[in-house]
């Protein structure tokens, strides 16, 4: 007996995704403040948890229809519906009290220190570095301190 559904795409390494033609695995974040995380790509499927955090950085791994698999900083994840995900970057910050700086440079001044587990927005990546914004501030900070962004990732 067959679902009529055709098998869900989960990849291991860099490729295309079959739905959006976008690279898989990338990050994306929460747009909504709850989604339910499901075992499967369908309404049918149990809910195993939900995420809470609005602007959660979040990798998606897999495409099937109008499902993302999608996992947190943790590992942790699952099949969510695309509607619940933003292309805004975000990162999660890996140091406590993680310095931004004016300029992506260790010398350059320091504008704020975000503390372990903050939420960040990020607008721009180059080299070793990443433009933040939370709580007001903005500034440079090692991607090696993030999570959400590939340290070989470059944009603006």
């Amino acid at each position: 007996m067959t679902s009529g559904l055709t098998a869900p795409v989960v990849a291991s390494e860099t490729s295309i995704g079959k739905v959006t033609k976008r690279p898989i695995p990338r990050y994306v974040s929460m747009k909504a403040s709850e989604g339910n995380v499901r075992r499967g790509p369908s309404l049918s499927h149990r809910i195993d948890w939900v995420f809470k955090r609005r602007d959660m950085p979040l990798r998606i791994t897999g495409e099937h229809g109008h499902w993302r698999r999608v996992e947190d900083r943790d590992g942790m994840g699952g099949w969510v519906h695309y509607s619940l995900l933003s292309g805004t970057r975000t990162v999660l910050v890996e140091k406590d009290m993680l310095t931004l700086h004016a300029r992506p440079d260790a010398r350059a001044p320091v504008n704020a220190a975000l503390e372990m587990g903050v939420v960040a927005r990020v607008s721009a990546c180059e080299g070793e570095w990443c433009m933040l914004r939370s709580g007001g501030f903005k500034g440079w900070a090692p991607k090696a301190r993030l999570w959400g962004v590939k340290p070989t990732e470059v944009f603006d």
